[in-house]
């Protein structure tokens, strides 16, 4: 008999791992150019858009409405982007995330170009995002490509697939291990030997092409950072508090600017990208450094250019703008700009230590990228990822432990005010707007107690041979001083108690379905 495919992956397992690691190279090879062209693209069109404001402010109003006309323009392509393909829409995490896991599908080529051109236009033209998510989206598609035309099985091109996201993020922010690190915690959520030697070849590889276009240096440079002295690390936790409400802050209010523009019926869809347009045009003229992803900014704060008041200013309008930038669902990420609202209010949080705790002022940069870390860990939940990004982005790996403190702690505040992961919020939306059956709507739950009367309908039945109402799960069953764990073969008998879990607003349903079933005794002849 001729062997089958999976036959051969079994039986062949070490070729099979380095045919994978041979992948990985390639994928990362391509994933780097594709990456680095996108970001060469969008630091020209940055560059275009910084030009074109001073251009705008000496040639009057003619050109001023032009402009704006222009912004609109771009955001009905952006809307007829979305429309035609809504696996471009947003960072493109999500998407990818729900690909692995086999509940969404994607058209890689066509992901590829619109996600491509989409997002060179929609960070080029101003909005508050970043270019990490669809470099991750970008890494993924291409990967699936590669799988794709070389004819590989499903089970082979999620591990590229996982590897080209990983690529993505590497060659996004110069950041290798940051970029495998996050393929496996956020994305894969596997951290078997396969998935991390074909991630670590690919992000590896996508590295060393970005590096041949910008350089050998961090993407952040901050110069002779000190260690943070241990009598100082009250303040960690004072800082990962803080950071941890405004991330959970932060989610709360995406899925708010989601909710709002999801619920506008007075423009159609494809013309709703205009508005955050034509918003980043007036911001163009009066507060310029909220726009694009913020790559400059994390610089300028860094070297102390900005006062406390503009700091605030900054702040409240970045945060404010990346929701209204995100919350349209053009192709964009939120990565950098959350970087960039933690640095700000990092930045805030150590001059006010300075101000008011004597703290030394050579700390405030430490304060920086502590709370890029922190409010990371805040938003996405992946403590590692966020910490050795951070480290990999700022080049100095003598700040590990002030990281993961300040890191946890925010992290435990997330947890504690029960906010979700905010990709896999994300995924969530999606897949209840495409009424997915994989969609499960968070709950509180509730435990509640149901008595078997004599001659009920459950009476003397098996628990598998029952048919219990929807939403509830019988977790135990008391039977007189004793407690049962219930399995499918566990008979009912009179008297016995039925442990119930089900979601709080299914209650009163629940209860009526279940004493029907076990409350109300039936005549038998």
């Amino acid at each position: 008999m001729k062997e089958s495919n999976t036959s051969k992956i079994l039986n062949h397992w070490w070729d099979f791992r380095l045919k994978l690691f041979a992948e990985g190279i390639l994928s990362g090879v391509i994933v780097g150019l594709l990456v680095v062209l996108f970001r060469l693209l969008i630091e020209k069109a940055d560059n275009l858009r910084n030009d074109i404001y001073p251009y705008l402010q000496l040639n009057g109003i003619t050109a001023i409405i032009s402009w704006f006309l222009l912004l609109i323009l771009f955001g009905f392509i952006l809307g007829k982007i979305v429309e035609k393909d809504p696996m471009t829409s947003g960072s493109g995490i999500p998407q990818v995330k729900g690909t692995l896991s086999g509940h969404l599908k994607m058209n890689w080529l066509r992901v590829l170009i619109l996600k491509f051109l989409g997002g060179i236009l929609s960070i080029g033209a101003g909005l508050s995002l970043g270019r990490e998510g669809p470099s991750i989206q970008i890494g993924a598609t291409a990967a699936q490509g590669i799988s794709r035309m070389l004819g590989r099985l499903r089970i082979e091109e999620k591990y590229l697939i996982t590897a080209g996201a990983s690529a993505g993020l590497a060659a996004a922010f110069n950041a290798p291990l940051a970029g495998v690190i996050f393929a496996l915690e956020e994305v894969h959520k596997n951290f078997s030997t396969v998935v991390l030697t074909s991630a670590m070849a690919a992000s590896l590889t996508a590295d060393f092409v970005s590096q041949n276009v910008f350089g050998q240096k961090p993407v952040f440079e901050f110069h002779n950072l000190p260690v943070l002295p241990l009598n100082y690390y009250f303040l960690l936790i004072i800082l990962g508090l803080v950071i941890g409400i405004f991330g959970v802050l932060f989610n709360r209010s995406l899925v708010k600017a989601l909710n709002i523009y999801s619920n506008i019926t007075w423009l159609p869809k494809t013309f709703i990208p205009a508005i955050p347009l034509v918003i980043s045009g007036f911001l163009g003229f009066y507060l310029p450094q909220t726009l694009g992803g913020g790559h400059q900014l994390i610089e300028s704060i860094g070297q102390g250019n900005i006062g406390v008041k503009l700091i605030v200013i900054i702040l409240v309008v970045k945060f404010l703008f990346t929701m209204i930038s995100y919350g349209s669902g053009v192709p964009g990420g939120i990565f950098l700009p959350l970087l960039v609202i933690g640095a700000l209010a990092g930045n805030l949080f150590g001059i006010l230590s300075v101000q008011y705790l004597h703290i030394d002022a050579r700390y405030v940069n430490e304060f920086i990228i502590l709370a890029m870390a922190a409010f990371f860990t805040a938003i996405v939940k992946a403590p590692v990822t966020g910490s050795v990004l951070i480290t990999e982005m700022t080049g100095s790996f003598t700040h590990l432990l002030p990281l993961m403190t300040v890191s946890m702690t925010a992290y435990l505040v997330t947890d504690l005010l029960k906010s979700d992961p905010v990709y896999e919020t994300l995924l969530g939306r999606i897949l209840k707007a495409n009424n997915h059956p994989a969609y499960i709507e968070n709950q509180n739950k509730t435990i509640i107690e149901i008595p078997v009367c004599v001659g009920s309908l459950v009476d003397r039945k098996k628990i598998k041979d029952v048919e219990w109402p929807n939403g509830c799960l019988i977790v135990g069953l008391k039977r007189g001083e004793s407690e049962l764990i219930p399995k499918g073969d566990t008979r009912v008998h009179s008297g016995d108690y039925l442990i119930v879990l089900t979601g709080e607003d299914n209650v009163s349903q629940a209860r009526n379905s279940l004493m029907e079933l076990a409350g109300e005794c039936i005549l038998v002849n």
